[in-house]
């Protein structure tokens, strides 16, 4: 695998829209051509290049490309967009939909990410060595379709209406999560190793979230149905099993409704 890096040398006076950080877009090109490719700061085009300085070259194939940022991009939006394979690790803090819409390949980013990292996601894995904003692996606003495969793990905490309208996928938080997670999703697993807040799973009809922490309000349509035993992400433990939204209409399979489940850890 062959190595593009880029380290930020003028921070934009806006906001840097660089959905051209990509293996995709890197693949079969040389340095000065990289630094050709096309950003936008509002509606004024740049180069890649007059905002970071760029070494390396990359691959014949976006699968054979690994790119690795430097520096403070929490101006910097896009950043993974849409990729299909290869490799990025970010070294710094990154703005918003970091990996939107990814499809294949690993972002890793040791930092924060700001909101929408991960929307509509695909397929795929990122890793967040940090905190993440609200609607993580969430769908865009107005749209319906939200995480639908891969994998988003984040050490820290994260924000609010996390997985909105999830199909697929997995989402792990090692922290807490605010408010509105997994609103109205249709699958998916979510697991959130701290604690979570109110109007957890509201309008959800399938898929699952395990809790391990506290949780502020419990939806009043997730009924409690057992207690169980699971080992869920490598750590065991007891749970108690509640099913919903029982206000919502359940699809049947083999004549019986398909419930979300919300599992809470009540003994390790």
């Amino acid at each position: 695998m062959e190595t593009v890096t880029l380290t930020i040398k003028d921070q934009p006076g806006l906001y840097l829209e660089a959905d051209n950080i990509t293996p995709d877009a890197f693949a079969g090109k040389k340095a000065e051509e990289i630094a050709d490719l096309h950003v936008y700061v509002g509606r004024e085009q740049y180069r890649l290049g007059d905002f970071f300085e760029v070494s390396g070259k990359a691959g014949a194939t976006a699968e054979e490309t690994k790119i690795v940022v430097n520096g403070d991009l929490s101006r910097v939006k896009y950043i993974g967009m849409k990729m299909t394979g290869g490799e990025v690790v970010v070294n710094g803090n990154a703005d918003m939909y970091v990996g939107a819409w990814m499809q294949g390949g690993k972002i890793t980013v040791n930092g924060n990410v700001d909101s929408f990292a991960g929307t509509g996601m695909k397929g795929g894995e990122m890793v967040i060595n940090g905190n993440a904003g609200n609607y993580l692996g969430a769908a865009y606003r107005g749209d319906w379709r939200g995480m639908a495969g891969g994998k988003i793990t984040v050490t820290g905490n994260a924000g609010s209406d996390l997985g909105t309208f999830m199909t697929g996928g997995e989402i792990v938080v090692g922290g807490d999560v605010d408010v509105h997670v997994a609103t109205h999703a249709e699958g998916g697993k979510i697991v959130i190793k701290g604690n979570a807040k109110r109007r957890l799973g509201g309008q959800m009809v399938e898929g699952e979230i395990y809790v391990f922490g506290n949780i502020d309000v419990m939806m009043p349509g997730f009924a409690y149905r057992e207690d169980v035993d699971i080992d869920s992400d490598g750590i065991k433990g007891r749970f108690a099993l509640y099913e919903g939204d029982l206000g919502e209409r359940h699809r049947k399979r083999k004549g019986q409704p398909i419930y979300a489940k919300l599992y809470q850890r009540i003994a390790a």
